[in-house]
């Protein structure tokens, strides 16, 4: 103790100023300078003479703001005077004087005045002076008074205060002049707050606590009363910071101090009818939050009935505006108290078991392997987001204050340095030779549009512009289009007009259509006259007939009775046929072309329709009743060029899940367009996330009203779903399904439970679902309540997504952004310590919308982002291979390899055929540069998958910077890194129970096939000296919003270090950020500002830096693309969608063929690019992208900043200065007139 006394005396030991540092232009340096003759010269000390200096100095500061000024202007001793001083001094007066002169000072210049007295040691000084005055047998009241006033206004700033007054003695100085002198409000007010300020360091507040702290702020609280309220309030807050300490609540608890608390606010709420205490009744339900941290002080809440009290308090206060920091503060108290519970599900790993050919070693899987069934689901009851107090006196109190320091970033140059491993013998590699047939084939017996020699890249035309395809840049079709001829005279002409259009790059090439033609993908209208639709029944009866698509072999036709309208199957499926009667007699469904019932293993049953006779079909295709015809299924593929629904079909009869699905969803099977209008950002409404908070309590306080009833269950595979009318039905027993268990808690409110991904027992985050059995008019709460994520963009503006099959069947299949009041927050559910990792007292997270339906008895379907599946990939690949003309793209697709569950892993070559046989033709493709992309290693992240085929679509397109991309690269492509974890619903891993992007480092075969065969492509491509140019891989985002890319820099990395000095030697070529500069300028959802090249610990085993650490190739990427939208440029304040998707995936190419002239002398470089590439030089040495620190996925922590009214669990300490404003505030509310409480009310 006497070595830190020491220490703290050095440091803080005050400097006497020298003459010539004086100020010497001003009445105040004479002054100053006799102060100073005094300090250094004791043959000149004068008490006398001392205390009359002191004085004018005194009258000086409170008379004129030009002497503070002076005395604490930077570069002057002035208070380095004053401190001297009174340090020196023996005399009370002129102790008192020097005291009043440093409370002007720092009452009337801020914080920087105060910060300032606080750097020149005047903490030590008052403290000393503090314990001196203390030992005085005469003890004055004035002094104490001035000397804690200042104590108050420094504690704040020095942010050592607490240690420094342990250290000096002085904590229980404070403590006893309470103690001793309860009745003298005036002298126990400034200790009050200097106690406080004591007690926001834990071991005084132990210490405190121990002394009789928390009993003695008893003696001063009471009932309600217009006495001393200022008094009163400061009490609370010293309250408040003591019961932080949990040996104190526990004290607090153990003499039943929670519902002396509970009591002493309900008086006070009831008594304060103008609500002119706010503070003091804040304070209170400060103290009982502070109570609550702690296991005891919950159990102790709940048992006084403490939910139903701050409850029905709270709701009395929503009324008025100005409460609202009660409401929150007791909603805070409430979920914080809200008894804790496991989720209701018998197991918290996935319902879906794969057993593994090779069990990993160590890491979760191993884990959860080696786990009896009844230990993964455990109650974790441990106090949330709180470490072990260790309340002893070992602080470091030599730990200076650091700011923020990424711990993740690499500081190891040597780890740093790419050092390219192939990892395999060149013998190991040549497995790989045949996935590369490009560079060996001849193409001999290949037809060639031309067999003349021509010039290299006579074709190309190279000088001419770019053609960018925009989300926006349509070229018109003819006015009797699909979609046109079948829209309502009520929508909006706009909305129709604008979809009229089709992207460019959408026009793909067919090897039966004339070149100079072209090939639009929009053909004419077929012949409309026996269209899909009903002309008795309305959609919705066709909608409540539909089952669902299912893939079987049997089937019985369908038939027609005379008592009504029923059609039966003989099925394998669980779900019961239903029948729905009907007064009309119903006839089999004709269309032209492949009938949807033309194949026995698909069919739809129970549709209750008639059919439509040629002659009821106008010309338009609008009714004059305004009433929408409903659009054909293959009139919607005529929009739809990659969709083929009976072709889907085909392909996902050949895919294999753990479930063996036997149902197709019908957005899957319909297939999605864009809509013709722009979704804008949702705009969170005041308040929401506070109703919804209380309605979750009100379970817990009026248990009657809770129905309690499971709906769906995917861990009973007996369970039957409810014939109950008024019940929602669900299924997600389909393709990239997610939905384990429903129950119903209201009549209109129904809990959801996701599932685990495979092996794994956490990574609940993408859902897919069906809803059906709904009644118009209604609205329906959904909560799924065990995500994990701690924020969300669900609280930002972003909504999920509806497919409704009766608005399909009426011309309308897209995917929607729906829901209101929708919040993402902290829920009762606790998370098993085996799901996090080994964390304690973590919580799971709600995500809650509301939902009103549009028709009756339609079949809707949700998902988190737009679906896109592995079958949709497939189906894609097909067409595009079918359509394409062979005598310019070269298309290739091979399999890659099988996965886990089975599935084959394509891989895509996209590149132009050589203009003819001759050798300077074959040789020019051999040697074209490659391009290697892949994509949605994460299933989850299904933007990437849309972005990827905005890339395939636009690559395999007649644009003719396509065509100049085919000229000028090989593409490489594995669209799909994970198929087993998008075909089973996981949302970020494989079968294996792993994040496969984790795995790059160091793959097994066994497990990772997928990742140890791609790099193995690019191991192969490394050893034969053909090393892509740019190796992307797409990802999708989910707490930031835009486009953006993260890169490798080393220098950057280095930078952003306390080896920042080392990157001055390091010479490193800026080419990885030209690419980026490229897409910002030229792709409007994409963001600069938001990219990274930092190198991280935790991403060391991820594509992008393994490529770039191992293979060698500089250009190496993530684009991680928003799944909520933009803020910043032409799409700021939109959701993104699938038309701004697919155009990120065509920009990206085109910034492909940019980059590529930017950086090749011999190829023409406009202007413009010139420029582009000199601004690009310029601006490498401003790296101005933030880090990305991260914990366990592949995003930054979230930054976006929402002003949640205090709504949020976050439990955020209020500052300190800003409390010890309070008791100001309070003094004034004391003497707030009638009218000026109405109006705070108004």
């Amino acid at each position: 103790m006497v070595n830190k006394k020491s220490n703290l005396s050095k440091m803080n030991k005050v400097k006497v100023p020298t003459e010539k540092c004086l100020p010497n232009n001003s009445r105040i340096f004479s002054l100053l300078s006799q102060l100073e003759k005094v300090n250094t010269e004791s043959s000149l000390v004068d008490p006398e003479n001392t205390r009359y200096v002191t004085a004018k100095i005194l009258h000086l500061a409170q008379t004129q703001e030009k002497t503070r000024k002076e005395i604490t202007a930077k570069g002057s001793t002035g208070m380095d005077v004053i401190l001297s001083t009174l340090e020196n001094t023996t005399d009370a007066q002129t102790t008192q004087n020097i005291l009043n002169i440093l409370i002007e000072l720092v009452s009337a210049g801020g914080a920087r005045r105060t910060s300032l007295l606080v750097s020149k040691g005047g903490t030590q000084v008052l403290l000393q002076l503090l314990l001196a005055a203390s030992k005085d047998s005469l003890q004055s009241e004035e002094l104490m008074i001035q000397l804690h006033t200042l104590l108050v206004k420094i504690g704040s700033k020095d942010k050592k205060f607490g240690i420094k007054a342990r250290v000096n003695g002085v904590i229980n100085v404070t403590l006893n002049l309470v103690k001793h002198n309860l009745q003298n409000s005036r002298l126990i007010l400034p200790c009050l707050q200097v106690l406080r300020v004591y007690a926001t360091n834990s071991v005084n507040a132990v210490s405190l606590g121990r002394n009789g702290a928390v009993e003695l702020m008893f003696k001063i609280i009471g009932p309600y009363s217009r006495k001393n309220t200022g008094l009163i309030k400061v009490t609370f807050d010293t309250l408040a910071a003591l019961l932080k300490s949990r040996t104190n609540a526990r004290k607090a608890v153990d003499r039943n101090y929670v519902e002396l608390l509970l009591s002493i606010y309900i008086d006070w709420h009831r008594h304060d009818i103008r609500h002119r205490h706010m503070l003091i009744r804040k304070g209170i339900l400060q103290c009982i939050k502070s109570v609550t941290h702690i296991k005891l002080g919950r159990k102790a809440f709940l048992d006084c009935n403490g939910m139903k009290v701050l409850y029905n308090a709270s709701q009395e206060c929503l009324a008025v505006r100005t409460l609202d920091p009660l409401v929150n503060m007791s909603s805070l108290i409430m979920r914080k108290s809200f008894p804790k519970n496991r989720l209701p599900l018998p197991t918290i790993k996935s319902v879906f078991h794969f057993e593994l050919p090779v069990v990993p070693v160590t890491g979760p899987v191993a884990q959860l392997y080696s786990l009896p069934p009844e230990v993964d689901d455990v109650l974790d009851e441990s106090d949330d987001d709180v470490e072990s107090e260790i309340e002893a006196e070992n602080e470091d109190e030599d730990d200076d204050d650091q700011p923020f320091k990424n711990d993740d970033i690499e500081t190891d140059i040597n780890k740093l340095m790419p050092t390219q491993n192939l990892g395999l013998t060149v013998e190991d590699l040549k497995m790989y030779e045949g996935f590369f047939p490009e560079l060996t084939d001849n193409f001999q017996e290949c037809e060639f549009m031309s067999m003349e020699s021509k010039p290299l890249s006579a074709g190309a035309n190279r000088g001419s512009p770019i053609i960018v395809p925009t989300a926006e840049e349509e070229q018109p079709v003819k006015s009797n289009s699909i979609l046109k001829r079948f829209a309502s005279k009520s929508n909006t002409v706009a909305h129709w007009e604008e979809y009229d259009k089709r992207p460019t790059f959408l026009d793909l090439t067919k090897k039966d259509l004339k070149k100079d033609l072209g090939f639009s993908m929009l053909q004419q209208p077929r012949d409309l006259s026996r269209p899909f639709s009903a002309q008795n029944c309305g959609s919705n009866d066709i909608v409540k007939g539909l089952d669902r698509i299912t893939l079987q072999n049997d089937y019985k036709e369908h038939r027609c009775c005379s008592a009504g309208c029923r059609s039966t199957r003989e099925v394998k499926s669980i779900q019961p046929c239903i029948h729905f009667p009907c007064d009309k007699e119903c006839q089999q469904l004709s269309m032209s072309g492949n009938s949807l019932f033309d194949k026995g293993s698909v069919h739809l049953s129970q549709l209750c329709c008639t059919r439509v006779d040629p002659e009821d079909d106008d010309d338009s295709g609008l009714h004059s009743s305004g009433e929408q015809v409903i659009l054909g299924i293959h009139d919607i593929e005529e929009l739809m060029p990659l969709h083929d629904s009976d072709l889907y079909i085909d392909v996902t009869r050949n895919t294999k899940s753990i479930p063996s699905y036997t149902d197709v969803a019908y957005p899957d099977y319909f297939g999605h367009i864009p809509p013709p209008f722009k979704e804008t950002i949702l705009e969170r409404l005041y308040g929401v996330q506070r109703t919804k908070i209380a309605q979750d309590i009100e379970r817990l306080i009026y248990p009657s009203d809770v129905i309690d009833k499971v709906v769906y269950d995917l861990d009973n595979p007996s369970f039957l779903i409810p014939e109950d009318s008024e019940v929602l039905k669900f299924n997600s027993k389909f393709e990239s399904g997610n939905l384990r268990k429903v129950i119903q808690i209201r009549k209109n409110e129904y809990d959801l439970i996701l599932n685990s991904d495979v092996n794994s027992s956490h990574y609940h985050q993408w859902f897919y679902f069906e809803v059906s059995g709904m009644r118009t008019g209604m609205y329906y709460r959904f909560n799924i309540i065990n995500c994990e994520k701690s924020n969300s963009q669900f609280n930002y503006g972003m909504q999920p997504l509806m497919y409704s099959v009766q608005e399909a069947l009426q011309g309308r299949p897209w995917w929607l952004r729906v829901g209101s009041d929708i919040c993402y927050y902290k829920n009762h559910f606790s998370r098993s310590t085996v799901a996090t990792g080994g964390l304690k007292g973590k919580s799971y997270y709600t995500m809650t919308f509301t939902m009103s339906f549009p028709h009756k008895d339609d079949v809707c379907y949700f998902a988190y982002h737009y679906p896109y599946t592995y079958s949709t990939l497939k189906m894609h690949l097909q067409k595009l291979e079918s359509m394409h003309d062979p005598q310019q793209i070269y298309f290739r697709q091979d399999v890659l390899c099988k996965t886990l569950g089975g599935n084959s892993c394509p891989v895509v070559t996209i590149t132009a055929m050589p203009e003819s046989k001759y050798y300077e033709h074959i040789y020019q493709f051999r040697n074209r540069p490659y391009i290697f992309l892949t994509s949605r290693v994460h299933p989850g992240e299904t933007n990437a998958s849309w972005v990827m085929k905005g890339t395939l679509e636009f690559l395999m397109s007649s644009n003719p910077t396509a065509q100049s991309l085919r000229e000028t690269f090989i593409f490489k492509i594995v669209p799909m890194l994970n198929p087993d974890g998008v075909i089973n619903g996981n949302h970020r891993c494989s079968l294996s129970g792993e994040d496969l992007n984790r795995q790059w480092q160091s793959p097994n075969p066994d497990l990772h096939p997928t990742i140890y065969h791609a790099k193995g492509l690019l191991q192969y491509m490394s050893a034969i000296r053909r090393l892509p140019l740019v190796y992307c891989d797409y990802h999708g985002h989910s707490r930031k919003k835009n486009v953006f890319m993260y890169g490798c820099s080393l220098k950057e990395t280095v930078w952003h270090t306390t080896a920042s000095e080392a990157s001055c030697e390091l010479i490193e070529d800026v080419g990885y950020r030209v690419l980026p500069k490229i897409l910002s300028s030229i792709a409007p959802a994409f963001c600069m500002n938001s990219c990274s090249f930092v190198v991280e610990k935790s991403k060391e085993s991820t594509a992008r830096v393994v490529v770039w650490r191992e293979i060698g190739v500089q250009k190496s990427y993530t684009m991680e693309s928003t799944l909520c939208g933009c803020d910043q440029g032409k799409y700021k304040n939109m959701q993104i969608g699938t038309r701004q998707l697919e155009e990120m995936g065509a920009k990206f190419c085109i910034a492909l063929l940019r980059l590529k002239r930017l950086t090749s002398p011999l190829d023409y470089l406009p202007t413009n690019l010139l420029d582009l590439e000199n601004e690009l030089i310029e601006s490498s040495c401003k790296v101005t992208s933030p880090t990305t620190y991260v914990l366990e996925d592949d995003e930054p922590r979230f930054i976006e900043e929402v002003d949640y009214s205090a709504e949020s669990n976050d439990e955020h300490d209020t500052d300190l200065a800003e409390n010890l404003g309070d008791t100001e505030s309070s003094t004034l509310e004391d003497r707030l007139s009638d009218s000026e409480t109405r109006m705070c009310l108004h």
